[in-house]
């Protein structure tokens, strides 16, 4: 998308799409809603085959006036991961802010002004990552419950073994954008994008701040390709892919891409990434030594002791 007129604060959101007629005229409106209201739309179609790129075009028609930019583009069909992936690639060099947004989801008024107001008192040179909060829902936009709370900070030693970092709530100050833009263009293939973004920003020295109050309804249904960590039913779930393999599947991608972009990680955080590397294959006692020695942690008791019983069945 060519740079679209620029502004103090304007945000370029990036929307995944795929199939996502049913819900998506909920999202586009919250947009429209925004009690900050200098933002364009880059959407990028991953093949739908309902009536969600019509829906799209006759919003850009609608905002056209309001002077908000709404592009659809194709994504490269490659999943939900890679589609935001190519998105992040293709923003304006110029992007002031970059916001991420399922298609299923409603902001709340205030999702952009909370997360601008965040990340404006931090250096504007420096990558930071605003992420916060969901109030959870069913299909119908019914039963709110809150999202899962962290007690322990994130950083880097939490970001290689645990995301923290919903996407459907992250935005990003230009430093990071001008980086996630750069490294998305590599061609990592992380299995998860949000994810990703958490550790490059960690990685790199940058801030993530993780706000308490929630700024999205997040909708629950069948077609969550991820879905919401709260509750023992979900917690087992997740914990149940960490100790069937599937988690050391997502290392070994996440390893692989944050290694294409190590020129950009502190070299104590490349140092740590190697050595997390390294102890995924040592033999059990020196694994678990070297797992407390690096101080990794995931969030919460059920988290921390699922952790330590994968390193202690080689599931890292």
């Amino acid at each position: 998308m060519p740079a679209s007129k620029t502004g103090v604060d304007r945000v370029c959101i990036l929307l995944g799409l795929y199939n996502g007629a049913k819900d998506l005229p909920a999202q586009l409106q919250s947009f429209a809603d925004q009690s900050h209201g200098l933002w364009d739309l880059i959407a990028s179609d991953d093949g739908s085959t309902d009536e969600g790129p019509a829906i799209l075009h006759a919003f850009a028609a609608r905002r056209a006036s309001a002077g908000h930019r709404v592009d659809l583009v194709s994504g490269p069909r490659q999943g939900f991961a890679a589609n935001f992936l190519s998105l992040i690639a293709r923003a304006p060099a110029t992007v002031e802010w970059m916001a991420l947004s399922d298609q299923d989801d409603v902001w709340l008024p205030d999702r952009l002004q909370r997360g601008i107001s965040t990340l404006s008192a931090l250096p504007r040179d420096r990558p930071a990552l605003y992420c916060s909060a969901t109030v959870i829902t069913d299909e119908r936009l019914e039963n709110h419950r809150a999202s899962a709370r962290f007690v322990r900070p994130p950083g880097f030693r939490n970001a290689l073994v645990q995301n923290i970092a919903a996407g459907n709530t992250i935005l990003l100050n230009q430093a990071a954008a001008r980086l996630a833009r750069t490294e998305a263009a590599r061609g990592s293939r992380p299995p998860s994008h949000d994810w990703w973004l958490y550790q490059l920003i960690t990685g790199c020295g940058g801030t993530v701040i993780r706000d308490p109050e929630p700024t999205v309804l997040y909708r629950q249904h069948g077609d969550n390709l991820v879905g919401a960590n709260d509750g023992w039913r979900a917690r087992a779930r997740r914990i149940s892919m960490l100790l069937d393999g599937q988690f050391a599947d997502w290392n070994d991608a996440n390893i692989a891409a944050l290694r294409l972009s190590q020129a950009h990680l502190t070299p104590q955080n490349r140092a740590l990434l190697e050595s997390f590397a390294a102890l995924r294959v040592q033999p059990r006692a020196t694994r678990l030594r070297n797992l407390a020695r690096l101080g990794l942690y995931r969030q919460g008791r059920l988290g921390q002791a699922a952790l330590w019983l994968a390193a202690v069945m080689g599931k890292l």
